[in-house]
């Protein structure tokens, strides 16, 4: 994932059409926001090297 290839705008209007979700001005810089951030947290999940013996973690109920 590069910089440069990411356009938050275009992410915005791409979901908002295929969502069918009106999307107000005022409400565009925070979105870009969060998404903004949520594609930097995702970069460094997906960075994080696992190897293919990696087991998922045991589910505790109580």
């Amino acid at each position: 994932m590069s910089d440069d290839t990411f356009d938050v705008e275009a992410m915005i209007d791409a979901m908002a059409a295929f969502l069918d979700l009106p999307v107000e001005e005022s409400y565009r810089p925070g979105i870009a926001g969060h998404l903004t951030v949520a594609r930097a947290i995702a970069a460094d999940v997906l960075s994080f090297d696992t190897s293919d013996e990696a087991e998922p973690a045991p589910v505790f109920r109580t």
